[in-house]
């Protein structure tokens, strides 16, 4: 069987990535919409074979669709992706505006796929940083407990999209970004994400701690975060600390992880063979190693965690979302009255 897929937020950074992960995982496409702003309608995109023409991203735009990839920023999700579910289209978001949402799961298939079953028409894509570290942490959870996790990030600039990457180019080049995505240079240099919060933590940080609690179903673990930008064009790095229930020894924390899906093991430090942004690049799996116990607390361990943020991180996970959806035939859903 195959589907009419829609994507909306077409011609951005990790829309282009969801057609690119479409094509190269053979996603059962019947037909392909294309659609963005005013802006980019009409652009011409090459994909498993054939030509497309961008079209303008309406209230209409999903009458016949299946299923629906948003990849087009919060506000345009919050004004269009109910249109789709009226329109029985699953919609599956990669914007920030469903994740805490109650009535849309917020899913990583490796942790809880089972969450998709009784879906209500809009399916939220997390943070590209939660997503990555919460692959990690579930074998961990499931082995030994989770307590406690302390994380701080090396985020990618592609995390915030072709402007990210424009701007850090530009300044290498020595040249003045046409737009920024911070006050501060890019370039050999560390920043973090926009602080607005009276609390101190920037929205990132927030994000996490509350994205890894609803994913894992755990309310009330003690969750730690630090999120940093740094100079690099793809793949996030995360420096993982997590305290568990019962003891670990790295042997068994590598045993707990070894052959998991989406997990692939890279821990051979003494070697300098280890997880790189560089390795992880236009990959899918998240990379796992310097696996070392953490004395300072009675059932401690490191690891470091790396992942491409704009596969993994946003557009893999979406279709593999697709993907359970129609592998359990849980395409059907009930619709709310109100989104």
């Amino acid at each position: 069987m195959s589907y009419t897929v829609a994507i909306a937020g077409a011609t951005g950074l990790v829309g282009r990535t969801m057609l690119r992960v479409l094509e190269e995982r053979n996603f059962p496409i019947k037909e392909l919409k294309l659609l963005a702003s005013a802006r980019s309608a009409g652009q011409v995109v090459s994909a498993f074979g054939k030509e497309y023409i961008v079209e303008e991203l309406t209230e209409h735009s999903f009458a016949g669709c299946d299923i629906a990839l948003f990849s087009a920023g919060g506000s345009t999700s919050k004004q269009y992706a109910p249109y789709a579910a009226a329109a029985g289209c699953v919609v599956i978001d990669n914007s920030s505006t469903w994740r805490m949402h109650p009535n849309a799961p917020l899913v990583v298939p490796e942790v809880n796929a089972y969450a998709l079953e009784h879906h209500h028409g809009i399916i939220a894509n997390p943070n590209c940083s939660t997503i990555q570290m919460v692959v990690a942490l579930q074998p961990i959870h499931e082995q030994f407990g989770l307590k406690r996790v302390v994380v701080s990030t090396y985020q990618s600039v592609s995390g915030a999209g072709q402007k990210g990457v424009d701007h850090l180019q530009a300044e290498i080049q020595g040249k003045e970004p046409e737009s920024r995505i911070s006050t501060h240079p890019l370039a050999y240099n560390t920043v973090f994400h926009s602080i607005t919060d009276a609390s101190g933590f920037s929205e990132e940080e927030i994000k996490m701690k509350n994205e890894t609690r609803k994913i894992m179903n755990l309310p009330d673990v003690k969750i730690a975060v630090t999120c940093v930008r740094v100079p690099v064009l793809g793949a996030h790095s995360e420096s993982v600390n997590v305290e568990t229930e019962k003891p670990m020894t790295v042997e068994s924390i590598r045993a707990a992880l070894q052959g998991k899906p989406g997990i692939t093991l890279v821990d051979d430090p003494i070697n300098a063979v280890y997880p790189t942004p560089v390795a992880a690049s236009n990959k899918d799996d998240v990379f796992v190693g310097r696996i070392r116990l953490d004395d300072s607390v009675e059932n401690g361990a490191h690891l470091w965690v790396v992942s491409d943020n704009l596969r993994k991180g946003a557009a893999t996970n979406a279709v593999q979302i697709a993907e359970s959806l129609v592998a359990h035939n849980w395409l059907r859903f009930e619709p709310v009255e109100q989104w």
